[in-house]
């Protein structure tokens, strides 16, 4: 889809539900960020702790022809604005309309180097790339997108208006459900990390003979690994996104719509709600549940099954009592010189 070249104000505020401060017949042709935007591009200001003095004096400065903000910014004379409630949302809104769907392949239906099993079941309007291999009782639905070398591993089910990008593995037996996204390195259904060790101290390989299921509208980040259940599924429920560099271990239970950052890792066997946040490189122990709701903050070990709230630290705790401690650690010189004046004092 291509999109339209320009945009008056008016047709923009009309398009993404925004109310326009400004000049209705100003017309826009493009988008950039705040500090490199001309005056004929949108922009945006979004994040809550970007509404300081210094990214308000950014925009203040800025050259851009319109800007997106929230209803609580401050709005300086003489510029064009639109706002709504979540200006992120909006300005995308605008960028899909200027710039169009973004081409993923210049290649159509299935390129000749690909290796498709004969007992491959493919929906219409679907792309296979160049060397990608679809393994036998394979199904696909329609509108999906499979990248350059992406390899989807036998009697594996993939659903509608999914994107599997290059060098994506999808192992036997996974269920992909619809307008799920896999980015490129993406490892799905590799087995899991189980071993026993024997009377001779040797470590043996445990069969998994699961599965993996990625629910509708998931996404997998790059070079992240969820790992087959031993027995059942390891499952990523509807709507959560994980982001790059992420380990799932097996017969993990995933909830709706969680958010899970780059370099963080959940052992096997545990479970999260729905709406769960874990922030970047924290690490969840195996065999614990984290209730709805749950935020994890970033650095952060959980050891234990959480209820709902905000946590950090390790071991983690609430994160009240995790910023109180790293106030006691910061000041511990502090209190060890008093101790010993203290100790002097009354020797």
């Amino acid at each position: 889809m291509k999109g339209k070249e320009a945009f008056t104000l008016r047709e923009l505020s009309l398009l993404t539900e925004s109310k326009l401060f400004g000049d209705p017949d100003y017309t826009i042709t493009g988008y950039a960020d705040l500090e490199n935007a001309q005056p004929h591009h949108a922009s945006f200001l979004s994040n809550p702790k970007y509404t300081n003095t210094r990214y308000e004096g950014v925009m203040n400065a800025s050259q851009a022809g319109v800007i997106f903000v929230a209803p609580h910014i401050a709005r300086a004379q003489g510029k064009n604005y639109l706002v709504h409630e979540d200006p992120s949302r909006a300005f995308q809104t605008a960028i899909e309309a200027l710039k169009g769907k973004i081409k993923q392949t210049g290649f159509e239906s299935f390129h000749p180097s690909a290796v498709i099993h004969p007992t491959t079941k493919i929906g219409l309007n679907t792309i296979i790339g160049p060397h990608a291999v679809i393994d036998e009782g394979v199904t696909i639905g329609k509108d999906c997108y499979i990248g350059a070398g992406a390899f989807i591993g036998p009697e594996t089910t993939i659903g509608e208006r999914c994107r599997i990008d290059p060098n994506v593995v999808i192992r036997e037996h996974c269920v992909i459900g619809n307008r799920v996204i896999v980015q490129s390195g993406a490892v799905i259904g590799s087995c899991g990390f189980g071993y026993t060790t024997n009377d001779q101290g040797l470590h043996e390989r445990l069969s998994h003979i699961g599965n993996v299921i990625l629910e509708d509208d998931v996404e997998i980040g790059a070079n992240s690994t969820i790992d087959r259940a031993r027995f059942t599924s390891t499952i990523i429920a509807k709507g959560t996104k994980i982001d790059n560099l992420v380990v799932i271990g097996h017969n993990v239970k995933v909830g709706r719509h969680n958010i899970i950052c780059g370099q963080s890792g959940i052992a096997g066997s545990s479970e999260t709600g729905s709406h769960v946040v874990i922030a970047g490189q924290c690490g969840i122990n195996g065999h614990i549940k984290l209730e709805d709701g749950v935020i994890i903050a970033a650095k952060s070990g959980v050891t234990k099954s959480l209820s709902t709230g905000r946590y950090g630290g390790i071991p983690a705790q609430p994160l009240d009592q995790h910023n109180r401690t790293n106030v006691h650690i910061r000041n511990l010189e502090k209190y060890i010189t008093q101790i010993r004046e203290l100790n002097k004092k009354f020797k």
